[in-house]
């Protein structure tokens, strides 16, 4: 419980805007599968240091992994 509050105020502080109901839609999203989740940021991670900008490599991640991710979210 405590690490979900922690994870909430992080994500808060870094995507402003985002309500209470998507964070927890994200968190929940997350506990579902965490190592694709951790796929995904050393994916994003490897294309930033290549030099791509963090929103576009995190767009191309995501978008690669998208079926996986509706898999998750039904």
């Amino acid at each position: 419980m405590f690490k979900e509050f922690l994870i909430k105020k992080m994500i808060k502080a870094k995507v402003p805007g985002v309500s209470d109901e998507q964070i927890d839609q994200v968190i929940a999203l997350v506990q579902k599968n965490p190592a694709l989740f951790q796929q995904v940021a050393k994916e994003v991670e490897a294309k930033v240091k290549g030099g791509m900008g963090q929103e576009q490599a995190m767009r191309d991640v995501m978008q690669a992994h998208q079926e996986e991710i509706r898999a998750l979210m039904k």
